[in-house]
């Protein structure tokens, strides 16, 4: 892992954004800890990866899966499911988690993604799509309506994919909201990240732990017909008892379905790994979400909030 230093950039745009989302601090001090041996992805190289692979570069199509060299690539496009990041590659916001570069957009939009994503969707012939974005603060709704139009526009190029939507939280405004559900999706998420305690110290502030809430029990009551999802990261500092707590915070919000997987540090500036959790200890907690009455969870040290998200498609 590169042990980057953040510095300001200018994108393609001309938006001044700063690198990696976080400028240096005192967490350069600490190490990058090094990987246990179990955080090893086994290759999948099918025929259907090697066919997608090669749509995407003859068609010179654009992925989250690839541009962020997501390491479970294989394994999701063997089963036909792809992620696709909407919304620009400047966030607004500076989670200490997240490398993601973090700037002010100033409202500028590429009025040609929806059918761009549409396409790229219709030419892979994936049976199962999953848009997410950055978070976009400088626009009055959020970028909601750019992610519904996004929605329509590959309902009419690829009718039978199935849609998830991995949202921001739209400052918890119950409207944007309101243009998701609207849009003919059938997974709505919004990831919750970490425990109650943690989350000042690991979210931007803007973000909240009771907000995230909020966001997915709107989204469940107002349409109880498509299936809620959240994502929580281990290796934070967080604690059994924080965990347990969480997942009946969620429960309570109507949220269907929850994936968790273990923190990596992107760059020498963001937080460190305080534990690595073992594939048992992820078993484990599995088990107690199941138990709760989640109707699906993912759970291992590579799992990421869209792993293999079709696993879910017998819900819709």
């Amino acid at each position: 892992m590169e042990n980057l230093i953040p510095t300001k950039t200018i994108k393609e745009n001309g938006v001044v954004a700063v690198k990696n989302g976080i400028k240096p601090n005192s967490n350069k001090l600490i190490p990058i800890e090094r990987k246990p041996t179990w955080l090893r992805v086994k290759s999948q190289n099918s025929k259907k990866y090697r066919e997608l692979k090669s749509i995407v570069s003859e068609k010179k199509l654009h992925t989250v899966c690839e541009e962020a060299m997501c390491p479970n690539i294989q394994e999701c496009w063997s089963h036909g499911t792809a992620t696709f990041m909407l919304l620009g590659s400047v966030c607004t916001r500076a989670c200490k988690f997240c490398a993601v570069d973090t700037g002010n957009p100033k409202g500028q939009l590429d009025k040609d993604e929806p059918i761009k994503v549409a396409n790229s969707i219709a030419y892979m012939d994936l049976k199962y799509a999953v848009l997410t974005s950055v978070n976009r603060d400088d626009l009055s709704d959020g970028g909601a309506g750019h992610f519904s139009d996004t929605i329509r526009a590959i309902k009419e190029k690829a009718p039978e994919v199935i849609i998830e939507a991995l949202v921001p939280d739209f400052l918890g405004n119950t409207k944007s909201i309101e243009i998701l559900l609207d849009s003919n999706l059938e997974v709505f998420a919004q990831n919750l990240e970490t425990v109650s305690r943690l989350t000042k110290r690991v979210r931007d502030p803007r973000a909240g732990y009771d907000q995230t809430l909020e966001v997915l029990s709107f989204a469940k009551l107002n349409s109880p017909e498509i299936i809620t999802k959240t994502s929580l990261m281990f290796g934070l500092g967080e604690t059994e008892e924080e965990i347990l707590i969480a997942f009946e915070d969620i429960k309570r919000a109507g949220v269907d379905v929850l994936t968790l997987g273990q923190y990596m540090r992107p760059t020498i500036n963001h937080l460190p790994v305080e534990k690595w959790y073992t594939p048992d200890e992820f078993d484990y907690f599995k088990k107690l979400a199941i138990e709760i009455g989640f109707l699906e969870v993912a759970a291992g040290p590579m799992v990421r909030s869209s792993y293999r998200a079709d696993r879910i498609a017998h819900l819709v």
